[in-house]
């Protein structure tokens, strides 16, 4: 097999902070065209997200199989024993920015798709560089773009970070919706020492995050945790001892499960919002999604089992990804590398997790490619 953790190197060597563009899709593509694919390059949004969508074809009508990830990273702050983006091996691991999310388990994707015959059936990468930012001109432009083109695959691995103890103790089958909600109420300013000739809206922003606390959402359901109302921001912004301030705001998170829909909950809020004399303004990240299990989930299954004795455990548990876009396009699930140090200083994967990783890469893809056309996974 293809030395999975020089292929990683290659890609962590080259900074890609979000948003990605340029050389680290330059090197994705180097590794690419080589094995066959054809390689489309588009960059989206005022930001100049960068997007890729690689396809190697397979005789007509045989099934199509997606690798879905992303090559930008988040910052990588300070305090590393090494520098971020010059990947370093020490001992069995290999550092660096993206080593485990998620340009290891791109490196992976490469790796075990040349050890997949043309003839078993198309293959593509979705790739984006905007994971880890607003992710509006990423995955969802390059859905777009897969439709525009009629190339729809029949199923879709995401290779975000999923395992937690050992590689291959859980896959994601599904995730929590994700909407932020920001809360205003105006008053009017005026002296402390006359409240009578103005309104403080303090105290209407109290009794309304009162309300909005003591919601119980729902209890969880067979696959999803409860949901969660959170607040994240409270502010006044009032620099001055002796005055009422003229607005003051605060900021709420939910992730919720597929009992509800993101319109749903900012209606809700809202409500609440109105009745305190006050507004709420709302971005909706992401709906809530399962894929239930079944073939899929026991093929990705019977693969990681295979190389590693494990039985995952399947979970939709963590933040959001974009699986949550993804999964309008096929049905989709998520494995991959451990995810201990994403986002951390001194971010680091085991090298021989990525060579498992790699041969579990290629045992899903050829299992999904040889259920024949119109096969159900």
């Amino acid at each position: 097999m293809t030395d999975v953790a020089v292929l990683a190197e290659r890609l962590i060597a080259w900074p890609s902070v979000t948003p990605a563009s340029g050389p680290v899709f330059d090197e994705l593509e180097a590794m690419l065209t080589p094995l066959g694919f054809e390689v489309e390059r588009f960059v989206a949004g005022e930001e100049k997200v960068e997007n890729l969508f690689a396809v190697r074809r397979g005789p007509p009508g045989s099934r199509h199989f997606a690798f879905a990830g992303h090559l930008d990273v988040v910052p990588p702050g300070e305090g590393w024993s090494a520098t971020p983006f010059s990947p370093e091996r020490r001992g069995e691991l290999l550092y660096g920015r993206g080593a485990v999310d998620m340009k290891g388990a791109i490196a992976a994707m490469v790796a075990a798709v040349a050890e997949v015959p043309i003839d078993a059936g198309t293959i593509s990468f979705i790739i984006t560089g905007d994971e880890e930012g607003p992710a509006i001109h990423g995955t969802r432009a390059l859905i777009d773009r897969i439709r525009a083109r009629g190339d729809l695959p029949d199923l879709c691995l995401v290779g975000e970070p999923t395992s937690t103890v050992r590689l291959g103790d859980m896959i994601k089958i599904g995730r929590r919706g994700s909407v932020n909600i920001w809360l205003e109420v105006d008053g009017t300013q005026g002296h402390v020492a006359y409240p009578h000739l103005a309104d403080n809206p303090i105290p209407k922003l109290v009794k309304m995050l009162e309300e909005l606390g003591s919601i119980e959402l729902d209890r969880g359901t067979e696959w999803f945790q409860a949901s969660n109302l959170e607040l994240t921001d409270l502010a006044v912004g009032n620099p001055a001892t002796n005055v009422i301030p003229a607005k003051a705001t605060a900021r709420l998170s939910i992730r919720f499960n597929a009992l509800h829909t993101g319109a749903d909950l900012v209606q809700r809020v809202a409500e609440v919002a109105e009745r305190h004399g006050g507004r709420a303004l709302a971005m909706i990240s992401g709906e809530a999604f399962l894929t239930p299990p079944g073939a899929f989930s026991a093929l990705v299954a019977d693969a990681i089992h295979a190389e590693t004795g494990l039985t995952p455990e399947l979970s939709t548990t963590g933040g959001t990804s974009d699986a949550r876009f993804l999964k309008d396009l096929c049905p989709v699930i998520e494995f991959g590398l451990l995810n201990a140090t994403m986002h951390k200083t001194d971010e680091a994967v085991a090298l021989a997790d990525l060579e498992v990783l790699a041969r579990i890469y290629t045992r899903v893809a050829r299992t999904a490619l040889s259920h024949g056309s119109g096969a159900t996974v």
